[in-house]
Order: structure tokens, then sequence, then C-alpha cells
């Protein structure tokens, strides 16, 4: 899951500080995320999905499959 953040980061020309900005939290913990220092909360989770258009599976590793699931009705 780690590797993924950085490489979706990575892949949209992004700096660990766009991506704490966006987070509201610092550049420190937001590398620790990336690194694996740190487990990465639900709600940040969820937030680093929405900004990619991906889904929480897909970060977390669970499946390679990039675009999001279909919104429940």
């Amino acid at each position: 899951m780690y590797r993924r953040i950085r490489d979706m980061r990575e892949d949209n020309d992004l700096f660990q500080k766009d991506l704490a900005k966006y987070l509201q939290c610092s550049q420190v913990s937001y590398s620790h995320y990336e690194l694996g220092k740190r487990d990465i909360p639900t709600d940040v989770l969820i937030r680093l999905a929405a900004f990619y258009h991906t889904s929480t599976d897909y970060l977390l590793g669970l499946t390679d499959v990039r675009e999001p699931y279909p919104q429940a009705k």
C-alpha cells in the first residue's frame, strides 16, 4: 500500500508537500505514510482515494483495477 500511494503521487507529478497540504497534515507525517512508518488513518485513505479518483481497495493493494467503484444510488 505504501509504495502505491508514492507511485500515485509521482505519476501525478506531485510533491509530498502538495499531498500534505491537501490532507492538512505535515510533510513529515505524509512521508511517514509513504514509508510505512505510520499507519494511514481510514479518513486519510478515503480522501486519498477521492483525490486520485480510485478506490481504497486499489490503494490498499487488494485490486489492480484503478477505476473507482460505481457510486451507490
